[in-house]
């Protein structure tokens, strides 16, 4: 595919498509380097030709790449088998005799290669059949080849990004891998292997996991003429390297490549024993407590009794909810270094899994295209093979401003991505490194970086000018609508009635940086819009890019991250490879989240805008479980999950839990262990290489395969699951991605295309079993559940430079407007099929794991006990009531133990989390303020809006940048109704201290010991809102908003005490007062 070849715009629907900005005709495909033969897969020479001249073949049984030499050394020198499907080496014409050739046949086993099965003609019959369609579809250069035909039995398909592919094919759960080949010129003959059903799959190197290491392993040995290291490993599991003479140093080096990739971390037993210890005890208390509470009404208070305790049983509900996903809390370390080893070695092609990432926008006056092109800096220049990465930025807005300034940046790029990997910059997003406050000569060693930092700061802030000039010519549209360079009238200007439009900038032939190396591919992607179509914003935005991706480069692992979301850790994805890539692990992987982190946030963080207690407590306990919950950026998937698939599990993941265990005993193990299946039919893990026959090839059978008919998906039901694109299908089939070298790119445009349009997803899957899922604006969570669902697991990867940083909103309005589509979202899945109270138990969820789920969709209803219990204290101190009876000593001891043990709690998970208590108090007293506002506005929209259909529209945070540096967004003042409830609690709390205050002045001082009960619960809530009251005061030139409240407050008090007093009056004058009243007046 070719970059700046123009873009492409068109409509499935009214089957155009046309090119725009055309500057140059495209020089077709790129034609791959012509080979004079296979390549040796140990020295790297060509495998050359026998005297015959045919390809010469060293193994008879999988036609592993080896040349004559090499073959000659190994049968001499070596083990004398084949590296890959571990067979004895036959002796071929002018090889000489080693030991053991005298028990082998005397004839050539090439003339019986196709013989295996003698007396079965119709078998030999159907597979010459297919190895002569197999050999013909070599010559034909069909760009995209139906499913159904000319795709061999074989059971392996060289991909060309991928180092091997794992598969699992009928019931032998096995896990396959095929060699990476290089390309073969199509003009010279290939041997072409057929695999005898017959036979163990074991017998053609299908089950070993670590031929490739042996044959590297080999290279270092040929290229630095060292002793064999010879031995064999079984399947899954490491052995000691065996023979002598060997260099220390290597062996150290080979031990390494075999290493997991990363280990778990656990927590010391010091603070995880008594942390469970507390929580335990605290359970217990609170048992007590709430009998003692249920068992002692106030008879005189009984509505303020009974709306208490109901308040504090569902608080005490949400605390299990809370507390116990948080039980086995692990942190984990990752290995780079034995990545590089295994798959990414200095001067051998990377075999680095390739990495599709997304970006989406959406309004470019809310989220600026600056903040945008940093993004998308800091994805080009980071550190992963250029040919791995795929940059898709996602203009949901269909905006020409985000257009221009995409090609900008792509201009921009050639530039400064040199800069940062010559000299190592971190982080990569240009806005935020120059910004820095911090020794940038620091760990420098070259002379030329301050010259080359002072050139690239100055072709920077050229680039801020042409984009700022961007954004200013794009505040006032013209009546015609925007118009592009070349006078063509820009495809969106219409954002809800538009056609798709693709735009590659870069590319592998779409230029080159300033030192002359590739770049990663850039791509811009706005999916058609059409009038009656529902396009389900974010999420169907995301789910265009999937399948747009997947046509163009299909990259075995997705990324998304939000615009403002840069990468700030240059190999955050070499992280994420530690576990996908791992062997063992990856194979039931679905995600790797990272946290996010955030600049720009002022320094006491007011609105708890960092949310350190989810990310750094919540999320960890979830990694000690099931993994993570899905954030909706900053997560890098596997491909293969979010199209529906079932993980690869062990015994022991298919062992039913902890709580299973108990209640019901061990399950016995059954001889076919059934996988879990969606009501809809969620899709078993086919193999990749196994051909999708036709439905008369299922209703007849394939004569020879004894396969069971369940496991072979026709091209129809393919169809209706995923769409009607053959060549997005195939895609979905290659479960370590790559696409041919030689498809033609036109016809993959113009696929692409369709596979954006309005109606592709009408009458399939897609946001139902696949992709991003419908039916909430929080789609993030609906998804990552429904993945759990299917058994997979996720991992929470916290490396020490964070990966990610973006921003937030300073402002409070915008703040709580946030919140409010968060928890509306999850009173949307709480009010859906797919709640985790009731969804999913036929499958792989552990109880836990639901448990933290159902507390994300329940957590914003927890807002009504909440605002009434705010109010309480209040309105005991108007009333004179209390929700609480005379206090005995016992009762006394409850209650000191519940607030002990809670203090207790937070100390010791703060102990194990490294949270401070700062960040802890902000997040309890945000708790409170969401509670109070956005949460309750979201449980009655969310009733509207399933109830009544009454919908809400869709915000955007706004992401501008602090652009002055002292925080003025934090005290704007932006009216909404979400203010007016914590402010009406708050009022209502102030005015019921004062109300107290001088009830118990006018009493006297017996009446101030049940007063401080009442005023400790009413400061408690005042304390909790305080954040909330400096928002909504401001600035108040510069005034501390603590003067203001506190001035308030004893202004109050010392005009009860002065009219209490009266010192003006004289006595006659008091006692006159007396005499007229009375005592009990």
């Amino acid at each position: 595919m070719e970059g700046n070849g123009g873009m492409v715009a068109g409509s499935y629907r009214n089957n155009e498509m046309v090119r725009i900005r055309h500057d140059t005709e495209p020089a077709g495909a790129k034609v791959p380097k012509q080979l004079n033969g296979q390549i040796c897969q140990i020295c790297g020479d060509i495998v050359g030709t026998t005297a015959s001249g045919d390809v010469f073949v060293a193994c008879n049984e999988c036609a592993f790449p080896v040349c004559r030499p090499c073959y000659e050394y190994e049968r001499k020198d070596g083990n004398q088998c084949c590296p890959q499907c571990k067979t004895r080496y036959k002796r071929h014409k002018g090889s000489s005799r080693v030991d053991g050739d005298d028990e082998d046949d005397d004839f050539d086993d090439l003339d019986n290669e196709f013989d295996y099965a003698q007396g079965d003609k119709d078998r030999s019959k159907w597979q010459g059949k297919d190895v002569e369609r197999s050999a013909s579809s070599r010559h034909e250069s069909q760009p995209i080849p139906l499913l159904t035909n000319g795709i061999s039995v074989s059971g392996e398909i060289a991909t060309p990004d991928s180092s091997y592919v794992r598969s699992r094919s009928g019931p032998l759960n096995t896990e396959k891998r095929a060699h990476s080949l290089s390309y073969i010129d199509p003009s010279q003959p290939v041997p072409v292997r057929i695999v005898d059903p017959s036979k163990d799959l074991n017998s053609y190197g299908l089950g070993n996991v670590d031929w490739k290491e042996r044959v590297e392993g080999w290279k270092l040995k040929q290229e630095k003429n060292m002793m064999q290291m010879g031995s064999r490993y079984s399947e899954g599991k490491g052995g000691d390297i065996e023979g002598s003479g060997s260099n220390g140093e290597e062996l150290q080096m080979a031990d390494d490549a075999r290493q997991p990739l990363s280990r778990i971390v656990p927590i010391p037993s010091s603070h995880m024993t008594p942390y469970r210890a507390v929580i335990i005890l605290r359970l217990i208390i609170l048992g007590f407590f709430l009998q003692y509470r249920v068992t002692h009404p106030v008879n005189d208070a009984y509505p303020l009794w009974l709306v208490s305790v109901i308040c504090e049983i569902w608080f005490a509900l949400s605390w299990l909810l809370d507390q116990f996903p948080k039980w086995y809390p692990i942190n984990r370390e990752t290995f780079l270094d034995r990545l590089a080893l295994r798959h990414d070695r200095e001067g051998e092609p990377s075999q680095l899994a390739p990495i599709d990432v997304f970006v989406s926008t959406v309004d470019p006056l809310k989220e600026p295209p600056l903040i945008t092109a940093n993004t998308v800096l800091s994805i080009l220049a980071v550190d992963y093979p250029v040919d791995k990465v795929s940059c898709y930025v996602s203009d949901d807005g269909s905006a020409m401003l985000t257009f221009e300034a995409l090609s900008e940046t792509s201009e921009f790029a050639r530039k400064w991505v040199p800069f940062c990997k010559k000299y190592s910059i971190e982080p990569r997003a240009p806005e935020f490194y120059f910004s820095q406050k911090i020794d940038y000569l620091k760990d420098k060693i070259q002379p030329s970086f301050v010259k080359a930092r002072r050139i690239m700061k100055r072709e920077y802030e050229e680039f801020k000018i042409r984009i700022n000039a961007l954004v200013a010519k794009a505040q006032k549209v013209p009546e015609d609508g925007w118009t592009m360079q070349d006078g063509t009238s820009w495809p969106g200007n219409n954002p809800r009635d538009h056609p798709g439009m693709i735009q590659v900038f870069l590319g592998h032939s779409g230029g080159l940086d300033a030192d002359g190396n590739e770049l990663p591919r850039l791509v811009y992607v706005s999916r058609e819009k059409r009038p009656g179509f529902q396009h389900h914003k974010k999420a169907g935005a995301m789910n265009a890019l999937i399948r747009v991706s997947a046509v163009l480069t299909n990259g075995a692992y997705l990324l998304n991250v939000d615009c403002d979301h840069y990468f700030n850790n240059s190999k955050c994805l070499k992280e994420a490879m530690c576990f996908l890539m791992d062997p063992a692990l990856g194979k039931k992987v679905c995600y790797v989240q990272f946290p996010q982190r955030f600049d720009g946030i002022d320094l006491h963080d007011r609105y708890a805008n960092r949310n350190i207690v989810f990310f750094d407590i919540n999320l960890k306990g979830l990694d000690g479980i099931q993994g993570p919950v899905y954030v909706g950026t900053g997560c890098c998937f596997n491909r293969q999950a979010l199209y529906g698939y079932d993980p690869v599990l062990t015994e022991e993941d298919l062992e039913p839990n902890i709580v299973v265990k108990s209640c019901c005993g061990s399950r016995k193990k059954k001889s076919g262990s059934k996988k879990y299946m969606d009501k809809k039919g969620a899709v078993k893990r086919t193999d990749s290489n196994i051909p999708i026959f036709n439905m008369e090839d299922i209703e007849e059978g394939v004569e020879g395969y004894d396969v069971d008919k369940s496991l072979l998906m026709s091209q129809r039901s393919l169809e209706k699951r995923f769409g009607q694109s053959p060549v997005f299908i195939a895609a979905t089939l290659m479960e370590q991605g790559g696409i041919p070298p030689t498809t033609n790119p036109a016809t993959l445009l113009k696929e692409a295309i369709h596979v954006i349009s309005c109606g592709y997803e009408a009458k399939t899957e897609w946001g139902k079993e696949i992709g991003w899922i419908y039916g909430s604006v929080t789609e993030d969570i609906l998804t990552g559940f429904k993945m759990h669902a299917r058994g997979w697991i996720s991992i929470y990867c916290m490396p020490l430079r964070p990966a990610f940083k973006g921003s937030a909103p300073l402002n409070l309005s915008d703040r709580l407007n946030q919140v409010l589509r968060w928890a509306l979202g999850s009173i949307e899945i709480l009010l859906s099929r797919h709640c985790p109270i009731w969804y999913g138990y036929s499958g792989r969820l552990r109880f836990l794991e639901r448990l933290a789920y159902i507390n994300t969709v329940v957590y914003p209803l927890t807002s009504l006990p909440l605002i009434a219990y705010c109010i309480l204290p209040a309105v005991c101190l108007l009333t004179n009531k209390f929700i609480i009876p005379t206090i005995s000593n016992y009762a006394s001891m409850w209650f000191i133990l519940l607030f002990v043990s809670i203090a207790a709690t937070a100390i010791l998970e703060l102990r194990w989390s490294g949270v401070s208590i700062e960040d802890w108090w902000r997040n309890e007293q945000f708790w409170v303020i969401g509670g109070t506002s956005a949460h309750l506005f979201a449980v009655f929209q969310g009733l509207l809006k399933v109830l009544a259909g009454i919908d809400t529209n869709f915000t955007v945070t706004s992401k501008a940048a602090d652009e002055d540096g002292d925080f003025s967004e934090l005290y704007v003042f932006k009216w909404t109704s979400l203010l007016i409830p914590p402010t009406t609690v708050l009022i209502i709390n102030m005015v019921g201290v004062v109300a107290g205050v001088s009830y118990a002045i006018n009493s006297g001082y017996q009446s101030w010991g049940p007063l401080f009960g009442k005023l400790f619960f009413a400061l408690w809530v005042i304390v909790h809102l305080y954040p909330f009251l400096k928002g909504l005061l401001g600035r108040q030139n510069r005034t501390p908003t603590i003067v203001i409240v506190w001035s308030i407050l004893l202004a109050s008090i010392f005009s009860l005490l002065w009219v209490r007093i009266n010192p003006f009056s004289s006595e006659s004058t008091k006692g006159a007062a007396a005499g007229q009243c009375g005592i009990n007046c």
